[in-house]
């Protein structure tokens, strides 16, 4: 499976993972209350943030926001089509500002530091009788799949480009969603040889 963490080391990678949770916690929790020129303003400190961590990890980060840009476009579409520019490019704003700061905490934490972390605070979950081990295997692996998926539905696209002059659009949608069903049933007999969790 690919990782999400970004091969670039930096300082930012030695900040706890906890601190870092706790703080894109608080971030997209505010994010969501500002409007107007204070998105705009979010952004260009998210900017900073990636470039203080030097270019080369900038670059990365950006490769990462790449599968952001139909959500953006559907979203300029539709309020351009309702009139209302200003109330779009916010949305925009909030959601390109809130997963590039997901994306700089995972870029940045070993996937083993998220996990410690998740079931720590789901602990008080266990007398309700859900297993903190489980759930948090469950966040890690759904962490782990979604760069797999984004790759696997690239070189289906690619592999129907070499077969065909139209575009492939929702054509591939079928057979990334069967390989993706196809890749967790292989990890569900892994997980089931190896005792489960």
């Amino acid at each position: 499976m690919l990782t999400l963490t970004s091969p670039v080391e930096t300082r930012a990678h030695r900040v706890p993972a906890g601190l870092k949770l706790a703080g894109l916690a608080v971030a997209t929790t505010g994010l969501v209350q500002m409007h107007g020129a204070a998105v705009g303003g979010v952004l260009a400190g998210v900017v900073v943030l990636y470039l203080a961590l030097g270019p080369a990890f900038a670059r990365h980060g950006l490769a990462m926001l790449r599968p952001l840009w139909p959500f953006l476009l559907v979203l300029a579409l539709w309020h351009g089509w309702t009139g209302d520019w200003a109330r779009g490019a916010e949305i925009a704003g909030k959601m390109l500002a809130a997963v590039a700061l997901a994306n700089l905490v995972t870029m940045t934490t070993r996937l083993d530091d998220l996990i410690a972390v998740v079931e720590r605070l789901a602990r008080p979950l266990a007398r309700l009788g859900l297993d903190p081990r489980v759930m948090a295997v469950a966040i890690a692996l759904a962490l782990r799949f979604t760069p797999v998926l984004f790759w696997r539905t690239g070189q289906l696209m690619e592999a129907w480009r070499a077969r065909s002059a139209r575009r492939p659009g929702w054509r591939v949608v079928l057979p990334a969603v069967l390989l993706a069903l196809d890749d967790a049933d292989h990890v569900a007999e892994a997980l089931r040889a190896r005792g489960g969790l």
